[in-house]
């Protein structure tokens, strides 16, 4: 399978966010030659090795791209949510999945949720650390793509997202 993202290139890799292609390796298993990314993770230095037969499958993804950014600022401007009356337990697991998809629409999605629910009740602990964790998503590959400081970004969405 040839690689669909060369060294030097930006991506997306789910819960982690954006990522740098530091390295292609090809390792013999069994005899066979399987080639794997080596990434490193803007902001944490996190290095996370990827098979690149599996990346896909797994997740990693190009940055988005101005229509996605668009989509996603509409998607953060519709506050017309329906209310939300699972227990915070089974919130959370649903937030939790959509962020392992890695989809700037669905980080999108549990940033905003959180964001719109934290005016209305008390988060749990987990819920804000996974607001945190969604925003950080979110601001990380905005301010990549668009060449911003994070500051910059985050004010802007968190404009978006008042009461």
């Amino acid at each position: 399978m040839q690689p669909r993202f060369n060294v030097g290139e930006k991506a997306v890799y789910p819960t982690h966010g954006v990522a740098e292609v530091m390295a292609l390796e090809t390792k013999i298993i069994e005899s066979r030659p399987f080639q794997f990314y080596h990434l490193r993770v803007l902001g944490s230095g996190l290095k996370i090795i990827v098979p690149v037969a599996k990346a896909e499958e797994n997740g990693m993804r190009s940055l988005a791209d101005g229509e996605m950014i668009d989509e996603l600022y509409d998607l953060l401007r519709d506050h017309e949510v329906p209310c939300d009356r699972q227990t915070w337990n089974r919130r959370y697991r649903g937030f939790m999945e959509k962020i392992r998809t890695g989809s700037l629409f669905e980080v999108g999605e549990v940033y905003r949720d959180l964001s719109l629910l934290k005016h209305t009740k008390n988060l749990s602990h987990g819920e804000r650390q996974m607001l945190q964790t969604a925003r950080n998503l979110v601001i990380r590959e905005l301010s990549t793509v668009r060449n911003e400081p994070e500051s910059a970004i985050a004010a802007e969405l968190d404009s978006m997202l008042q009461a």
